[in-house]
């Protein structure tokens, strides 16, 4: 059961000033870091003598309260006791997108966008999902109940643009008002309405796959607005903002700071606007159009490959807002009778579905098991959103299965030449657009692909290992009551045997120049002046923590120490510039498996101290902490030994 920091909180609250005196909050590894009005009203001697503070650090403009490795709770614990709005932790969010490959940049970029407003997003799923079930039974369209609640799911969707744009912000370092006025422009109401209720004026790109019909200008700069607005997409808003975001930290640095606070909004949304729509949406546009003709051709070449390259692709053109290319061809093919173009794609959320029912079961999170919930009941209803954004995709391979389940159901479909009778519902509620009084075999075919996509979604992602999206497993009372004897039997082991993560000199840990580390606060430990930039596992164990900035990394060993590396002083203001991990939260490493990487000349360009405390933070569970002799060590030597 979770230990509850509320008093805690209020007293730390209480004794920087309280909430009036408080800037700004976030908090790193081991820190909560207070920005404050005034810090002489903060009480050191107070916090540093309370139980549950380790001490009190006054840099870089910061009012630093030591915590330790729960510090995410506490700092939780503060925002819901004082009501301020914290900025989260220092971490890669709040600075550049992580390095890796692209398909990892993308992942990583895409969960960190969706990731706070998964909730309601979720719940908006549910409520579409009512709102179905209402027309379904009957209820008219028309009627006050449907409209309202209609609303209430569907206009989270449609405004997506403008939640995104904060979240982008925060990811991109921008000013948050300022993202929304850009986001705002983008979804404009009658915007659309503005640009194509007359005659075209030309077509640019006349006879070609981009082929663009002109209905207004920006002094004389052709302006091409898709067909579909920007409403309920997602990768417009998000470039827009990156373009605003680099816009804006150019203003920032030649605009004198007494006007600092209106011009610099104003050059921003002022070019950057006009770029999303000139540039940024008309690219998006195009490449809408040529997935259109790519998919066209293929269907024109073979349709089971179509249904297969479809029902693979699909979830990921959705998410690009590449679809929109096939969507108004589908249209017009449906109001000339049955058709088949977007057919592959229907059963698809049943996929989905079925990897999320095996994720539920398996799952050893609390919080991936919550938050599947009304994500499946969405998925069932065809919104599948809260499934890809929030679970699916951030864990990439049930993601990945779910797109082999959409290709072969789209074969399949595509080899019995399933046909769409009318453009309907989703996911349960598509079922009567394949009702045809003429052949019932459409619409069993159609019932098979559902069956087929929830079958293979829940079997292939069996067939996975369910990773860790926020750390630890989490565990039921009872599975602590029955841990509870093995780690009392773990405790009777007389000596942890700790090799050197570095290569370099050692440091006595009173000689860091880190009053927190040098006190022993932390624990018992000593330090490393590494000569190179490559961390290795010290010992066999579970890695479990990973901050989102590389800087630090924490193991337990199988005899139960809790093992802190700590690369180098404040390196956390770098925000992940310079370092790169190879393991995540939950990984079993063995003793030499690299850890960590990191850039030691960027490091110490950056004014930083390279030295790195290696502590064993729970050291009053041992009766003593002992440190090798030698001045220098290799990666491997021996390093720390914590007696019982």
């Amino acid at each position: 059961m979770a230990k509850d920091y509320t008093e805690l909180a209020q007293d730390i609250v209480s004794h920087v000033g309280g909430k009036d005196n408080i800037v700004k909050l976030v908090h790193c590894v081991t820190r909560l870091r207070f920005t404050l009005k005034d810090e002489s009203k903060a009480d050191d001697d107070y916090l540093k003598q309370r139980e549950g503070i380790v001490t009190v650090v006054k840099a870089g403009g910061q009012y630093q309260v030591v915590i330790g490795n729960h510090v995410p709770d506490v700092y939780d614990t503060v925002l819901k006791v004082s009501g301020i709005t914290g900025e989260g932790g220092i971490d890669v969010d709040e600075g550049d997108i992580p390095k890796g490959n692209l398909f990892d940049r993308f992942i990583a970029l895409v969960s960190g966008l969706f990731q706070p407003m998964l909730g309601a997003l979720s719940a908006a799923g549910m409520i579409k999902g009512l709102v179905a079930i209402l027309a379904a039974v009957g209820v008219s369209k028309t009627d006050g109940a449907y409209v309202v609640l209609n609303a209430a799911g569907d206009g989270f969707f449609q405004f997506l643009p403008l939640i995104l744009a904060l979240t982008a912000a925060k990811r991109f370092k921008m000013e948050q008002f300022t993202a929304l006025a850009i986001g705002f422009a983008l979804v404009y109401p009658n915007i659309a309405a503005s640009f194509t209720v007359k005659h075209p004026l030309y077509t640019l790109f006349q006879g070609t796959l981009i082929e663009s019909p002109i209905y207004s200008t920006f002094f004389g700069i052709p302006i091409i607005f898709p067909a579909s607005s920007y409403l309920q997409t997602v990768l417009p808003i998000v470039v827009a903002i990156w373009a605003g975001s680099k816009i804006e930290t150019f203003f920032k640095k030649i605009i004198p700071d007494v006007v600092k606070v209106f011009v610099v909004p104003f050059f921003t949304i002022l070019i950057t606007v006009p770029l999303s729509f000139l540039v940024i949406g008309p690219v998006m546009s195009w490449a809408s159009d040529l997935v259109g003709a790519i998919f066209t051709g293929i269907y024109g070449f073979n349709p089971v490959i179509y249904g297969i390259v479809l029902g693979a692709m699909w979830q990921v053109l959705v998410m690009f807002g590449l679809h929109w290319g096939l969507v108004p061809l589908a249209i017009l093919e449906l109001q000339k009778g049955p058709g088949v173009i977007l057919v592959a794609t229907i059963a698809i959320c049943f996929a989905q579905a079925g990897s999320l029912l095996n994720i539920m079961m398996r799952t050893k999170e609390n919080k991936v098991r919550q938050l599947s919930i009304p994500a499946f009941i969405s998925a069932l209803f065809g919104v599948t959103e809260p499934a890809i954004y929030g679970i699916t995709l951030p864990m990439r391979v049930p993601f990945i299965m779910t797109c082999v389940s959409g290709a072969i159901s789209g074969a399949y479909l595509a080899l019995f030449n399933v046909k769409m009778q009318v453009m309907g519902g989703m996911g349960l509620f598509a079922i009567p657009s394949f009702i045809d009084p003429k052949n019932s075999m459409i619409l069993i075919h159609f019932l098979i692909a559902i069956a087929m996509n929830f079958v293979l979604g829940f079997v292939l992602t069996q067939f996975i290992k369910i990773p860790y999206l926020y750390g630890e497993p989490t565990s039921t009372d009872s599975d602590v009551d029955d841990k509870e004897e093995p780690v009392k039997e773990l405790k009777e082991i007389k000596q942890e045997i700790i090799s050197s993560p570095l290569i370099g000199k050692v440091v006595k840990l009173e000689d860091v120049p880190d009053e927190v580390f040098a006190s022993g606060a932390m624990g018992k430990g000593t330090a490393i002046d590494p000569d190179d930039g490559i961390v290795v596992a010290p010992t066999k164990g579970e890695v479990t923590l990973v901050f989102p900035t590389k800087h630090a990394v924490g193991l337990r060993t199988e005899n139960g120490a809790e093992i802190l590396i700590h690369i180098g002083m404040d390196t956390v203001s770098l925000a992940g510039k310079g370092f790169k991990s190879f393991v995540k939260v939950g990984d079993h490493v063995e003793a030499g498996q690299t850890l960590l990487e990191f850039d030691v000349n960027a490091i110490k360009a950056a004014g930083l101290p390279v030295i790195t405390p290696v502590i064993v933070t729970n050291s009053d569970q041992f009766e003593d902490v002992l440190t090798t002799q030698e001045r220098t060590v290799e990666a491997g030597d021996y390093l720390l030994t914590a007696v019982k």
